[in-house]
Protein backbone atom coordinates (compact mmCIF):
# COMPACT_ATOMS: atom_id res chain seq x y z
CA UNK A 1 0.00 0.00 0.00
CA UNK A 2 1.12 3.45 -0.88
CA UNK A 3 2.11 5.55 2.32
CA UNK A 4 -0.39 8.57 2.34
CA UNK A 5 1.45 12.44 1.83
CA UNK A 6 0.82 14.21 4.55
CA UNK A 7 1.61 18.14 4.36
CA UNK A 8 2.83 19.86 7.05
CA UNK A 9 2.56 23.70 7.84
CA UNK A 10 5.50 25.39 7.90
CA UNK A 11 6.75 29.40 8.38
CA UNK A 12 8.88 32.22 7.05
CA UNK A 13 11.43 33.44 8.92
CA UNK A 14 14.02 36.15 8.15
CA UNK A 15 17.91 35.85 9.13
CA UNK A 16 17.94 32.14 8.80
CA UNK A 17 21.71 31.29 9.04
CA UNK A 18 23.30 27.84 7.25
CA UNK A 19 26.91 27.56 5.59
CA UNK A 20 27.78 31.07 4.34
CA UNK A 21 23.84 32.53 4.15
CA UNK A 22 21.69 34.13 5.99
CA UNK A 23 18.07 34.57 4.11
CA UNK A 24 14.57 34.49 5.04
CA UNK A 25 13.45 30.89 4.90
CA UNK A 26 10.70 28.38 4.97
CA UNK A 27 10.83 26.54 8.30
CA UNK A 28 9.62 23.78 10.24
CA UNK A 29 11.27 21.58 13.08
CA UNK A 30 12.70 18.75 11.87
CA UNK A 31 10.56 16.27 14.49
CA UNK A 32 7.38 17.13 12.87
CA UNK A 33 8.29 15.39 9.32
CA UNK A 34 10.16 12.60 11.38
CA UNK A 35 7.12 11.92 13.18
CA UNK A 36 5.23 11.37 10.21
CA UNK A 37 8.20 9.50 8.27
CA UNK A 38 8.16 6.92 11.51
CA UNK A 39 4.34 6.86 11.35
CA UNK A 40 4.55 5.67 8.08
CA UNK A 41 3.23 8.30 6.20
CA UNK A 42 5.72 10.72 3.53
CA UNK A 43 6.10 13.84 4.63
CA UNK A 44 5.46 17.15 2.38
CA UNK A 45 6.46 20.85 3.95
CA UNK A 46 4.08 23.36 2.99
CA UNK A 47 5.15 26.56 2.91
CA UNK A 48 2.70 29.90 3.40
CA UNK A 49 1.19 30.84 0.16
CA UNK A 50 -1.86 33.13 -1.06
CA UNK A 51 -4.99 31.81 1.02
CA UNK A 52 -6.52 31.04 -2.53
CA UNK A 53 -4.15 28.44 -3.07
CA UNK A 54 -5.29 26.27 0.21
CA UNK A 55 -8.29 24.26 -1.40
CA UNK A 56 -5.91 23.33 -4.49
CA UNK A 57 -3.11 22.62 -2.19
CA UNK A 58 -4.82 20.22 0.53
CA UNK A 59 -6.48 18.46 -2.82
CA UNK A 60 -2.80 17.22 -3.47
CA UNK A 61 -3.02 15.39 -0.06
CA UNK A 62 -4.12 12.48 1.94
CA UNK A 63 -3.89 14.31 5.37
CA UNK A 64 -2.86 17.76 6.87
CA UNK A 65 -0.83 18.89 10.12
CA UNK A 66 -1.10 22.13 11.08
CA UNK A 67 2.00 23.10 13.07
CA UNK A 68 2.70 24.94 16.29
CA UNK A 69 4.23 28.22 16.74
CA UNK A 70 3.44 32.03 17.57
CA UNK A 71 0.50 33.18 19.28
CA UNK A 72 -2.74 33.54 17.21
CA UNK A 73 -4.27 37.14 16.68
CA UNK A 74 -6.49 38.02 19.51
CA UNK A 75 -8.98 39.77 16.53
CA UNK A 76 -9.33 36.30 15.15
CA UNK A 77 -11.79 35.52 18.03
CA UNK A 78 -12.71 39.17 18.99
CA UNK A 79 -10.50 39.66 21.58
CA UNK A 80 -7.83 42.50 22.45
CA UNK A 81 -4.33 41.20 22.56
CA UNK A 82 -3.26 40.99 26.38
CA UNK A 83 -0.13 42.22 27.93
CA UNK A 84 1.53 38.58 27.05
CA UNK A 85 0.47 37.36 23.80
CA UNK A 86 3.09 37.42 21.39
CA UNK A 87 3.76 39.74 17.78
CA UNK A 88 0.72 39.06 15.07
CA UNK A 89 1.38 36.85 12.34
CA UNK A 90 -0.76 37.53 10.10
CA UNK A 91 0.15 36.03 7.03
CA UNK A 92 0.96 32.47 8.91
CA UNK A 93 -2.85 33.05 10.33
CA UNK A 94 -4.73 33.59 6.71
CA UNK A 95 -2.27 30.77 5.30
CA UNK A 96 -3.22 28.22 8.09
CA UNK A 97 -7.15 28.67 8.84
CA UNK A 98 -7.48 28.74 5.05
CA UNK A 99 -6.01 25.17 4.87
CA UNK A 100 -8.11 24.08 7.82
CA UNK A 101 -10.98 25.22 6.38
CA UNK A 102 -10.08 23.55 3.22
CA UNK A 103 -9.38 20.13 4.84
CA UNK A 104 -12.56 20.85 7.24
CA UNK A 105 -14.42 20.88 3.25
CA UNK A 106 -12.85 18.10 1.44
CA UNK A 107 -12.46 15.89 4.69
CA UNK A 108 -9.32 15.46 4.41
CA UNK A 109 -7.69 14.11 7.82
CA UNK A 110 -6.49 17.22 9.67
CA UNK A 111 -4.56 17.10 12.51
CA UNK A 112 -3.93 20.26 14.83
CA UNK A 113 -0.60 20.90 16.91
CA UNK A 114 -0.38 23.04 20.27
CA UNK A 115 -1.08 26.41 17.91
CA UNK A 116 -2.49 24.30 15.17
CA UNK A 117 -5.44 22.97 17.74
CA UNK A 118 -5.84 26.56 18.87
CA UNK A 119 -6.13 27.77 15.70
CA UNK A 120 -8.71 24.89 14.78
CA UNK A 121 -10.91 26.42 17.76
CA UNK A 122 -10.57 29.60 16.47
CA UNK A 123 -11.57 28.89 12.72
CA UNK A 124 -14.36 27.36 14.32
CA UNK A 125 -15.75 30.30 16.37
CA UNK A 126 -13.89 29.12 19.92
CA UNK A 127 -11.64 31.64 21.70
CA UNK A 128 -8.20 31.36 23.38
CA UNK A 129 -7.32 32.20 27.39
CA UNK A 130 -4.23 34.47 26.39
CA UNK A 131 -1.70 33.50 29.37
CA UNK A 132 -2.17 30.30 31.35
CA UNK A 133 0.57 29.34 33.95
CA UNK A 134 2.47 26.16 34.34
CA UNK A 135 2.65 24.51 30.33
CA UNK A 136 6.17 25.84 30.52
CA UNK A 137 8.83 24.78 32.41
CA UNK A 138 11.41 27.71 31.32
CA UNK A 139 12.25 29.50 28.31
CA UNK A 140 12.99 27.23 25.27
CA UNK A 141 12.72 24.31 27.15
CA UNK A 142 10.14 21.51 26.81
CA UNK A 143 8.13 20.07 29.96
CA UNK A 144 6.15 17.13 30.56
CA UNK A 145 3.21 16.77 32.16
CA UNK A 146 -0.35 13.72 32.25
CA UNK A 147 -2.89 14.18 30.07
CA UNK A 148 -6.20 12.12 30.56
CA UNK A 149 -8.45 11.22 27.74
CA UNK A 150 -12.04 11.46 27.88
CA UNK A 151 -13.46 8.00 27.11
CA UNK A 152 -15.04 7.66 24.28
CA UNK A 153 -13.28 10.27 21.57
CA UNK A 154 -11.29 9.82 18.39
CA UNK A 155 -7.75 10.56 20.99
CA UNK A 156 -9.03 8.38 23.69
CA UNK A 157 -8.96 5.30 20.89
CA UNK A 158 -5.68 6.16 19.61
CA UNK A 159 -4.37 6.76 23.56
CA UNK A 160 -6.73 5.06 26.11
CA UNK A 161 -4.95 5.61 28.68
CA UNK A 162 -3.38 8.57 30.99
CA UNK A 163 0.21 9.50 29.56
CA UNK A 164 3.04 12.28 29.84
CA UNK A 165 3.31 14.50 26.92
CA UNK A 166 5.72 17.14 25.59
CA UNK A 167 4.42 20.49 26.63
CA UNK A 168 5.65 23.94 25.55
CA UNK A 169 2.29 26.06 25.81
CA UNK A 170 0.99 29.52 27.21
CA UNK A 171 -2.24 29.88 26.03
CA UNK A 172 -4.85 27.24 25.65
CA UNK A 173 -8.60 26.77 24.73
CA UNK A 174 -11.54 28.81 26.33
CA UNK A 175 -14.84 28.39 24.64
CA UNK A 176 -14.66 25.59 22.22
CA UNK A 177 -15.81 26.23 18.78
CA UNK A 178 -19.24 24.87 17.30
CA UNK A 179 -19.07 21.26 16.94
CA UNK A 180 -15.89 20.31 18.91
CA UNK A 181 -15.90 18.17 21.61
CA UNK A 182 -12.73 18.36 24.35
CA UNK A 183 -11.02 14.57 24.24
CA UNK A 184 -8.29 15.10 26.62
CA UNK A 185 -7.60 17.35 29.94
CA UNK A 186 -4.23 18.37 31.92
CA UNK A 187 -4.94 17.94 35.62
CA UNK A 188 -5.39 21.61 36.07
CA UNK A 189 -8.65 21.47 34.01
CA UNK A 190 -6.73 22.97 30.48
CA UNK A 191 -8.29 21.21 27.17
CA UNK A 192 -5.66 18.99 26.03
CA UNK A 193 -6.92 17.74 22.92
CA UNK A 194 -10.34 18.92 20.90
CA UNK A 195 -11.67 16.91 18.05
CA UNK A 196 -14.82 17.43 15.78
CA UNK A 197 -17.26 14.03 16.21
CA UNK A 198 -16.38 10.71 14.02
CA UNK A 199 -18.69 11.29 11.62
CA UNK A 200 -17.66 14.74 10.54
CA UNK A 201 -14.68 13.36 9.45
CA UNK A 202 -11.09 12.19 11.30
CA UNK A 203 -10.35 15.93 12.99
CA UNK A 204 -8.11 16.03 16.05
CA UNK A 205 -6.33 18.51 18.04
CA UNK A 206 -3.14 18.29 20.32
CA UNK A 207 -2.20 20.86 22.79
CA UNK A 208 0.75 19.15 23.40
CA UNK A 209 4.11 18.44 20.79
CA UNK A 210 4.65 14.89 19.72
CA UNK A 211 7.57 15.55 17.54
CA UNK A 212 9.20 16.20 20.63
CA UNK A 213 8.62 12.84 22.25
CA UNK A 214 8.57 9.21 21.33
CA UNK A 215 4.88 8.19 21.51
CA UNK A 216 3.79 7.72 17.85
CA UNK A 217 0.01 6.50 18.93
CA UNK A 218 -1.36 10.27 17.34
CA UNK A 219 0.36 10.11 14.01
CA UNK A 220 -0.04 6.48 13.45
CA UNK A 221 -4.25 7.39 14.01
CA UNK A 222 -3.62 10.23 11.32
CA UNK A 223 -1.44 8.28 9.22
CA UNK A 224 -4.22 5.23 9.25
CA UNK A 225 -6.94 7.84 8.55
CA UNK A 226 -5.03 9.85 5.57
CA UNK A 227 -4.91 5.95 4.07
Amino acid sequence: MARPLIGVSTYLESGARWGVWELEAALLPAGYPRLVQAAGGLAAMLPPDGPEHAAATVARLDGLVIAGGPDVEPVRYGAERAPRTGPPARARDDWELALIDAALAAGVPLLGICRGMQLLNVALGGTLTQHVDGHVEAVGVFGRHPVKPVPGTLYASAVPEESSVPTYHHQAVDRLGTGLVASAYAADGTVEALELPAAVGWVLGVQWHPEMGEDLRVMRALVRAAS
